[in-house]
């Protein structure tokens, strides 16, 4: 079971990685109503929705860090 201090850990991670390559999703957060969930909890992580760019961006940085 994870808590709600790891999963906002976890999108803290994952925010500060991008931001390393200059990429933003506005919407990255935790998905609450994941937490209303029966147990165990499984909290669910929100990419949200990017533009064109962003995405494109995204892509690179993943194709990058597999290279």
């Amino acid at each position: 079971m994870h808590s709600p201090a790891e999963a906002d850990a976890c999108v803290e991670e994952l925010r500060a990685a991008l931001a390393a390559h200059g990429i933003t999703l506005p919407s990255l957060g935790l998905d609450l109503p994941a937490f209303a969930a029966r147990c165990p909890v499984r909290p669910l992580i929100a990419l949200g929705n990017c533009n064109l760019l962003t995405a494109q961006d995204l892509a690179a940085a993943l194709r990058k860090g597999v290279a």
